[in-house]
This record gives structure tokens, C-alpha cells and sequence, in this order.
């Protein structure tokens, strides 16, 4: 069973990626949580050292938690497109480089799936919360789309402007963002995560 958050924890939310804080942040408004940022810390980021989702977020909440002294949620996400075997997934940052150019990022794997036909892609978040006794759970949450091509819409960040949801004709760019965020692939696993530490 997950370990349960009391009213009134004080939570690091471990990113330092301002898109994320943004909705992490709008996710747990509602619950009696004081959640303060990895940066507000000065808690450094550590290396993704995974090759999976779920390493990678239980490794950055373990390592704000066991720093801070307190409870960690952190995220790890990607962007996996089918006709590249799932890529760039796990490492769906670094094809933005050291500068996060997500315009470069989009750009690449566009030229990278050229003419397949095959235009399936889908998001993956997990959510860990780690303790600083080295416990930690995980949740996992998923949305299938398909890519666009050009990039549409300013709202979001990373991919967002060129995925479309299942179901969908707008980009997670062109959402609105409370819509985005009450859907998405993020709001899955927190739903999890509200149902097994929160609810």
C-alpha cells in the first residue's frame, strides 16, 4: 500500500522544469498540501541515470526527499513516438539539448519519421513520491495521439504542439490549459497518486 500524506505536509515538488512546476503546482492546489519547489531549496538536479520512466522519477524523488529531509514527487515524462520504436521516450530532454530547444526537438523528430505512415505517439508521465527513508511509490499515467506537422499552438511546452489526443483535432499547444491539464497523460498518474497518498 502507498504511504499517505497528512493535511498540512510539507511536499518538494523535485523539478526544475517551470512547465511542470506550473501544473504540478495547479494538481495539488485543492489538496492541503504546502508544496515547495526543488529550486526554492537550491536542491540540485540530479543525472537521469534510468533507462526507464519509473527509475528515473523514483531516483529524483529519492534524491529531493533524502536532501531536503521531507517528502519528494517528482515526475519523469517523455514524448514516444511509434514509427521510432517508442524514441525519443526516456531521453525525450536531452533531444532538446543543453538549451531545451523544443523547436529543434519537434524539428528532429519530424525529419526523423519523414514519410512513415505510421503517425502514432502517445505520452507517458510517472509520478514517485519519495520518503527520506528510501521508500518511495510510483504512478503511471499514458495518453495516445498522433503527431502534427507543423507545430501548433503556444500553450504547453515540450512536444505539446505537436501531439494530438486520441479523440481530439487540437494540439496539447492549441488546449486550453485547465482542459490539458485535467487530461493529460500527468493527470492520470496524479489521479493515481491522489488516490493512493491524498484521497
Amino acid at each position: 500500500m502507498p504511504r499517505r500524506l497528512a493535511n498540512g505536509t510539507r511536499l518538494v515538488i523535485a523539478s526544475h522544469n517551470p512547465g511542470k512546476l506550473r501544473e504540478m503546482a495547479a494538481l495539488i492546489a485543492p489538496w492541503r498540501i504546502a508544496a515547495v519547489s526543488a529550486a526554492t531549496l537550491a536542491l540540485p538536479e540530479p543525472d537521469e541515470t534510468e533507462d526507464s520512466f519509473v527509475g528515473n522519477a523514483r531516483l529524483k524523488a529519492l534524491a529531493a526527499a533524502k536532501r531536503s529531509g521531507m517528502p519528494a514527487l517528482a515526475d519523469d515524462s517523455g514524448f514516444c513516438v511509434a514509427a521510432l520504436g517508442g524514441a525519443p521516450g526516456v531521453v525525450s530532454a536531452r533531444w532538446a539539448g543543453p538549451g531545451r530547444d523544443f523547436a529543434a526537438a519537434m524539428t528532429r523528430v519530424q525529419y526523423e519519421v519523414g514519410d512513415a505512415a505510421d503517425r502514432r505517439a502517445w505520452f507517458v508521465s510517472v509520478l514517485s513520491l519519495g520518503w527520506p527513508d528510501g521508500h518511495a511509490d510510483s504512478f503511471y499515467g499514458r495518453v495516445e495521439g498522433t503527431l502534427a506537422w507543423p507545430p501548433r499552438g503556444s500553450h504547453g511546452f515540450g512536444y505539446d504542439p505537436m501531439f494530438v489526443p486520441a479523440g481530439g483535432d487540437r494540439t496539447y499547444g492549441e488546449m486550453d490549459p485547465a482542459r490539458k491539464q485535467a487530461e493529460s497523460h500527468r493527470a492520470r498518474a496524479f489521479a493515481q497518486f491522489v488516490a493512493g497518498c491524498l484521497g
